[in-house]
């Protein structure tokens, strides 16, 4: 059998720590493009093979994101900030809170209809609390 067609059971198992490092490297890469990977022997044409040292690793499946996920999306900026500052939105300290909202702000997020309630939610706070916050860095 050809080493591009191994099951990934047929690879030594410093492929195997190399192939778990792969993708845990990719992890946060996935949550953002909405995808997943796919052992090599059930990949499909699409997906993308990603090679390790000259062989193919492992592969990545990307979903079709609905529309409230795409790149630019105010659920995909609610994510990215989410993952800068290391925890759900909801469970950050109040200043923490507070330099999400300055962020957010800075990304545009602020712009989409609605955002002000949809921010006030992840964050588990109020829309008054969010513009308070709003309010604050602007005559701060």
């Amino acid at each position: 059998m050809p080493a591009t067609d191994r099951p990934d059971g047929d690879r030594p198992a410093s492929d195997h720590l190399a192939v778990s490092a792969l993708k845990r490297a990719i992890q946060p890469l996935l949550e953002q493009l909405a995808g997943r990977v796919v052992p090599l022997p059930e990949r499909r044409p699409g997906d993308i093979v990603l090679e390790w040292e000259g062989r193919p690793a492992l592969a990545v499946r990307l979903e079709n994101p609905s529309p409230t996920s795409e790149p630019g999306s105010l659920e995909q900026l609610l994510k990215a900030v989410a993952g800068e500052l290391g925890a759900p939105l909801d469970q950050l300290s109040r200043p923490l809170k507070q330099q999400a909202v300055r962020l957010l702000e800075e990304r545009g997020a602020f712009t989409y209809r609605k955002s002000a309630e949809a921010i006030a939610e992840a964050l588990g706070v109020s829309r008054f609390t969010v513009y308070n916050y709003l309010n604050r860095d602007r005559t701060g």
